[in-house]
């Protein structure tokens, strides 16, 4: 089976956000099928957004994954990298600190996320 695959925002020593790919390992857990280690978290806040949501550069406000549940979203770095990522996709978010990234709409419709915040 293989590792659950998400993709990380980070900030680097110079602040500057950047992605990076993260794995979770998967275990067999019977017939309910495979399961990572769990996490502690904090809260979770369910999310719409308007179609031509575009957010200039800001940092996250806490150290969260983003589950994108539709839609497609651009994420691009202070160095000017832009990756896409689409429904079904997993974001950790943790450049808290930093010069931030931008994000932005690209299709033209409502888009629904779920924001889970990790305990520190």
């Amino acid at each position: 089976m293989e590792d659950f695959k998400i993709t990380r925002v980070y900030a680097d020593q110079n602040g500057d956000s950047r992605f990076a790919e993260v794995s979770k390992p998967l275990r067999h857990a019977g017939d309910i099928g495979f399961l990572s280690e769990p996490e502690q978290v904090e809260t979770i806040s369910f999310r719409k957004v308007v179609p031509g949501y575009d957010y200039d550069f800001h940092t996250a406000p806490a150290r969260q994954y983003i589950i994108l549940l539709n839609g497609e979203i651009e994420i691009e770095t202070s160095l000017g990298e832009k990756r896409q990522f689409k429904a079904g996709e997993i974001l950790l978010m943790e450049d808290t600190t930093g010069k931030g990234h931008k994000t932005r709409n690209l299709l033209p419709h409502v888009r629904h996320s779920i924001f889970v915040t990790l305990k520190d």
